[in-house]
Order: structure tokens, then sequence, then C-alpha cells
């Protein structure tokens, strides 16, 4: 018993003098005490940070083998639990682009709010930038174009780091397809021509690729159809040459407008091969704003060949996503195509009632090149109903239209876009006939 306590003695009397040796040590040298805290607290925030890291990375591998849902989740616990600004501002980038191509536009958009929250937080230009990129794609991809041109300026104004710089080419792709959205075609060319010149100095052949399809578009809408067709061709031929590591979503993007190119020269079986490859890919990867393109593409293809039986089921397929992921220029020209169909079968009270509806979509989104179709289309419908005066009505809309589109060449005066026309563009980026 006497040994017990003596030892019991003895453990109290080193535990004190163990507390007293600790107690010297802290106030003795309490620059070191506050180094250790502070290299701990930046230790723990390393390892949350390489945690962040590995979960983004994790949700990435599993988006790129199509397993979204389990992505998403992924992402969605990183985004809830980590205290990391940059982490939390990469997390939101995969989280933007997923809805994106899911064609959950208005997720996309709270998101691209999101990150620019978190972009201020974090005061770098850099983040800053992307994060009014991400906000002007959500605002092109809802048919919000001068929201989108206004964010694009504000991303070209910033000018950060070289980081900054590397973005602009995207930034002049998003400027050039706001502007082609609402008809201003001098501006979409300048905006396309940047974006094609930030590609090829910054050897980015994504950025390329992604330039031509959008200049397929643009020949598209203004009529002519060899370079309609050039343009998606050399983005396959980039996704031939460099594309083994991209998104298959590049192929399938460049087939879609060398499709819509081959219907327009009617070369209807041409068209259909490669609408039902980028279909294909849009099925296998979720690609819901694809499949809404190639479905109407497929109905105009079976109305290229007065098939309106095969036409109207697709279309109405087509509607269905464009209203549910809010594409209403895409609403637009469905209802356009609807219309062309009922003119086909001579029911023209049906076409108009369609056309009306396409140029309420048309003028709310300021798309000024949808709204000349459907006058010319309804000019045709009223002289084939021989009412002179909303025949005459419908000619001075569209001569007025014409006006404002400024599509005149600057040679020979003639319109631009009445019919298929081989154009040249001069270094101002002007238009004219090429003849």
């Amino acid at each position: 018993m006497v040994q017990s306590d003596k030892a019991i003695c003895c453990s109290a009397s080193t535990a004190v003098g163990g507390r007293r040796k600790m107690k010297g040590w802290f106030v003795g040298d309490g620059r070191r005490a506050k180094r250790m805290v502070i290299f701990m607290r930046d230790f723990v925030a390393e390892m949350g940070q390489d945690q962040t890291k590995q979960q983004i990375e994790k949700g990435l591998k599993l988006y790129q083998s199509n397993d979204t849902e389990k992505a998403l989740y992924v992402w969605m616990k990183v985004l809830r639990k980590t205290s990391d600004p940059g982490g939390k501002f990469r997390v939101l980038g995969c989280l933007i682009t997923a809805h994106s191509e899911m064609g959950k536009y208005k997720e996309m958009l709270q998101y691209s709010l999101a990150q620019i929250n978190t972009a201020r937080e974090m005061e770098d230009p850099d983040y800053l930038t992307e994060g009014y990129l991400n906000l002007a794609r959500s605002n092109e991809k809802l048919c919000e174009f001068q929201k989108t041109v206004s964010y694009c300026e504000t991303c070209l104004n910033m000018q950060g780091t070289t980081v900054s710089l590397q973005l602009n080419g995207q930034v002049c792709l998003s400027m050039g397809n706001a502007y082609l959205g609402i008809s201003v075609f001098q501006k979409a060319l300048v905006s396309y021509e940047k974006a094609l010149r930030y590609a090829h100095n910054n050897d980015d052949k994504m950025l390329e690729c992604r330039v031509c399809c959008s200049l397929g578009n643009f020949y598209i809408q203004l009529k002519d159809y060899e370079k309609a067709l050039f343009f998606p061709c050399k983005a396959a031929e980039l996704v031939n040459d460099y594309g083994k590591g991209w998104s298959l979503k590049y192929r399938a993007m460049s087939q879609y407008h060398m499709s819509v190119a081959y219907r327009k020269l009617m070369r209807l079986p041409d068209a259909m091969e490669c609408c039902e490859e980028s279909m294909k890919i849009a099925l296998q990867h979720g690609d819901r704003p694809l499949q809404a393109l190639c479905l109407l593409n497929f109905a105009d293809i079976h109305r290229c060949q007065k098939d309106v039986d095969k036409a109207f089921p697709r279309y109405e397929s087509s509607m269905c996503i464009m209203s549910e992921i809010g594409n209403r220029l895409g609403q637009a020209s469905i209802y356009v195509g609807v219309g062309k169909c009922w003119i086909l079968q001579k029911e023209y009270d049906k076409a108009l009632d369609s056309m009306q509806r396409a140029h309420d979509l048309a003028e709310a989104i300021g798309n000024k090149l949808c709204i000349l179709k459907v006058h010319s289309l309804c000019e045709g419908i009223y002289r084939s109903k021989e009412q002179q005066d909303e025949l005459r009505e419908q000619v001075v809309k569209f001569l007025q239209c014409v006006e404002e589109l400024e599509l005149y060449c600057g040679m020979c005066g003639e319109s631009i876009g009445e019919r298929n026309q081989q154009l040249q563009a001069l270094p101002c980026s002007h238009i004219f006939h090429l003849k």
C-alpha cells in the first residue's frame, strides 16, 4: 500500500511537472506555438483542397464514362462540403458544363451566377473572366442574346493575366453566336474571325472546330451553301486529325452542320447519313439540345422529300425538347417548318397560324432574319389566297426587314440571302456577291 501510494504521488508529481514544462513551453516560446498553429491550419486546408480535387476528378471520370447521375451526385456533395473557394469555383464549372450538355439552361445560369459570386470573393481577375464567360454562354443558350453580348464585352474589357487572354477566343465565339442570334451579320462575322485568329495563335484546335461549325451556320443563314458545307467539313477534318482524345460531341456537332448544308444543297441521302451519325452520338451521351436539332433537321429532310407524314411527328418531338430546354429560336424554326408543310398541303389558314407563332417568338428574341422569312412566306400564302391587301402589307414589312438587316451587296446592290449565291467577305467584314 505504501509503495502504491508513493507511486501515485510520483505520478502526480511528474504530471504536474510535465504541465509546468508544457506551460513554460507555450509561454516561453509563443512564436513557435503560433507558427505551429498556422502550420496545422494550412496543412488541414491543403488536405481539404486535395480531397476536393480528388472528388472533382472522380466526378469527371464518371461523367466521361456517361455515368452523369453519379458524377452530378459527387460534384454536388463537393459543393456542399468544400470550404476551398478555388475548389468551389472548379466544381461549379463542372456543373455548368454538365447542365449545358443536358440542356438544363436555367440550372446552368444559376450555377454561373454562383460561380461569379465565388470569383468576386476570391478577387481574382482570371476567375472573374471565366465566370462572366459562363454567364454569357448561359444567356446565349436561353436566347438572351443582348445580355450575352453585354457579358462578353465585360470579359473582353477585364483583361487579367495571360489565362484571361486565352479565354478571349471563346468569348469572341459566344459573342459571334449572339450577334447571329439577333441577325447582326457583320458584327457576327467580325467576332468569328477574331475567334479564329485566337484559335490559330494559340494552336487551339478545339476552338477552331467550334468556330468552323458556327461559320457553317452563318453561311446557311446567308444562303451561301458551298461555304456552309466547307466550314463544317473543315471541322470534321480537325476532329479526324487531332480529336482522338476529344469528346465525341465535336464529331457530332460537325456532322450535324454538314447535314444541314447537304439538305440545303438537296443532297438528301448525304444529309440523312450525317444527321443519323450525329443523332447516334447525341443519344449515347444524353445531349438533349443536339437531339432536338437533329430531330428538326430530320423533319426538314422529310419535308424536302415532300413526305409531311414523316415530317410532322419529328417536328413535334423536336418541339418537346426545345420547349423543355428553353431554345426559343429552335421553336421558331420548327413553326416555320411546320408552316411550310401546311403550305405543301394547301392548308393556308393552318400555315398562317404557324407563321404567327414563329413571328412572335422571333420578335421576342430579336431574330430579324426569322421575321423576314415569315413575311416572305406569308406573302406567298396571301398571293395564293388572292388577298391583295394582306399581300401588300407583307411586301412592305418584308422590304422594311431587308433594310433593317442591311442585306445588300455593296457592289451590285441586290439583296443577299434571297437564294443560294456564293459570297465573299472583305477584310472589314462587309459581305458582297462573289460574282
